[in-house]
């Protein structure tokens, strides 16, 4: 029981941390580590587990989603979907060893993002004299590499997301927070998919169920409550819990 309540807890706030900004995989994934799961397992669990939230989320802010620069949303999802899919796959083929070791540089990479990522995306405006604009191809491309990410790792993807809409498109990180949300439910969903089939995610029932229930409530009363808190301090939040997950994944490994 105190391992299902940490767990719920910690679902709650990962389900939060993604309707309101992202980074909600800093906190789930660490939380199924401890607990007991292999880290591969728990990645794949946490995937799991985030789905119902993420979805509520989307359908609480599915009246303010929008095209991203020329891409249209469905084809936005497509992509999503299937680099969602090509992503868990690749963490289900390369070997264990591949993901323990590359978990700490993708924390670090993701935590850099959300760090500088505004500040470069202001440099570069100014440099230009207007906001980077960027094709309907290379949005999807890039949001395909994003995709697969979010399918292997998913950390920070959300943020990474409004990093890339940010930079080369100009889009304002409230803006563009229900169409990230959305692109979130469906690489989690098609990635999910695969871990259902192929992986053994579903081998601790009452930790997923547990991590899945508190998702679900953080994801609903964190997207109704987003427009209500302080920015600024919901994304010192999140680069405080991404730098300390970081720091401590380089010490573990």
């Amino acid at each position: 029981m105190p391992e299902i309540l940490f767990v719920l807890l910690a679902g709650v706030a990962a389900g939060a941390l993604n309707s309101v900004g992202g980074g909600g995989t800093f906190v789930a994934l660490p939380a199924l580590v401890a607990v007991g799961l292999s880290p591969v397992t728990a990645n794949a669990s946490a995937t799991i587990a985030l789905v119902p939230g993420a979805l509520a989320s989307g359908w609480v802010y599915r009246r303010e989603l929008a095209p991203v620069g020329t891409a249209s949303m469905p084809a936005l999802t497509a992509v999503s979907a299937v680099g969602g899919a090509i992503g868990a796959g690749l963490l289900l083929t390369l070997p264990a060893a591949s993901f323990d070791a590359a978990v700490p540089w993708l924390l670090a990479f993701a935590t850099l993002v959300l760090a500088f990522g505004r500040r470069l995306s202001r440099t570069l405006t100014t440099a230009l004299g207007r906001p980077v604009g960027m094709s309907s191809r290379a949005i999807l491309i890039g949001q395909f590499l994003l995709a697969l990410y979010g399918g292997y790792f998913g950390g920070a993807v959300g943020i990474l997301m409004l990093a890339l809409w940010s930079i080369g498109l100009g889009i304002d990180t409230a803006a563009g927070n229900p169409v990230r949300v959305t692109q979130i439910a469906a690489m989690y969903l098609s990635a999910t998919v695969l871990f259902l089939v192929a992986s053994d995610a579903l081998s601790a029932p009452l930790v997923i169920a547990g991590m899945l229930t508190g998702a679900l409530i953080g994801g609903v009363t964190g997207a109704h409550f987003a427009r209500r808190l302080s920015a600024r301090l919901l994304r010192g939040i999140i680069l405080t819990t991404a730098a300390t997950m970081t720091v401590l994944y380089f010490l573990r490994s």
